[in-house]
C-alpha cells in the first residue's frame, strides 16, 4: 500500500508497527492490519493520517477501533493524528492478510473459504468449509449467525466439534 504523501521509510514502518499493535476487539489474535480495515496511511513529519474501511458499515467496533488507532499512533511518537473512515469501496474479506488467516485457523475459526466474488451463495451452493481444527471437509452449518454478526457457526461431522466460520463479504 502506498502512501499519499512523501515520507522516509522509517516513518512508514513505524506507523505500520503502531498499527499491527491494535487487535481486533471482537477477534483479538487479529490486528486491524490483519483485518484489512487500515486502507491507507499518510505520514507528514510527526503527524499521521490513517485510512480506514468498516468489515461493514454499521459495525459497532469501528469507534473503538479508532480510538484504539489514535492512541497507537500517538504512543509511537507522532503528535497528530487523524483516522478517517472510507465506505466505498466496502470492505471485503479478501482484504484479510495471509497472517490473518492463519490466526484465526490457530484460534479455531475457519478463515473464509472463497474470494469474495464467487456467485456460488446466489445460486443455493454454500461453500466448502474446512475444520480448522480436524482439516475435515465434512462440516455442516449449525446457524448463519455466529458469536459475531460477521461469523456462521458451523459443525465438523468428522471430529463433531463445532467452530465458527468468518463469513465470505
Amino acid at each position: 500500500m502506498q502512501p499519499y504523501s512523501a515520507a522516509t521509510p522509517a516513518e512508514e514502518s513505524r506507523l505500520w508497527a503502531a498499527l499491527e499493535e491494535v487487535s481486533d476487539p471482537e477477534i483479538p489474535v487479529l490486528s486491524v492490519v490483519d483485518l484489512g480495515v487500515i486502507r491507507d496511511i499518510s505520514v507528514d513529519g510527526r503527524a499521521a493520517t490513517v485510512i480506514i474501511t468498516p468489515t461493514y458499515s454499521g459495525c459497532p467496533a469501528m469507534s473503538y477501533i479508532e480510538m484504539m488507532v489514535r492512541d497507537a499512533v500517538l504512543k509511537a511518537g507522532f503528535q497528530e493524528v487523524e483516522v478517517k473512515t472510507v465506505l466505498a469501496p466496502a470492505w471485503t474479506t479478501d482484504w484479510l492478510s495471509e497472517a490473518g488467516r492463519e490466526k484465526l485457523r490457530s484460534i479455531g475459526i475457519a478463515p473464509p473459504a472463497e474470494i469474495s466474488t464467487s456467485k456460488q451463495s446466489l445460486l443455493g451452493f454454500d461453500p466448502v468449509v474446512a475444520c480448522p481444527r480436524c482439516g475435515s471437509e465434512q462440516t455442516e452449518v449449525i446457524s448463519q449467525f455466529g458469536s459475531t454478526a460477521c461469523k456462521a457457526l458451523y459443525r465438523c461431522t468428522d471430529c463433531a466439534e463445532p467452530f465458527d466460520y468468518f463469513k465470505c463479504i
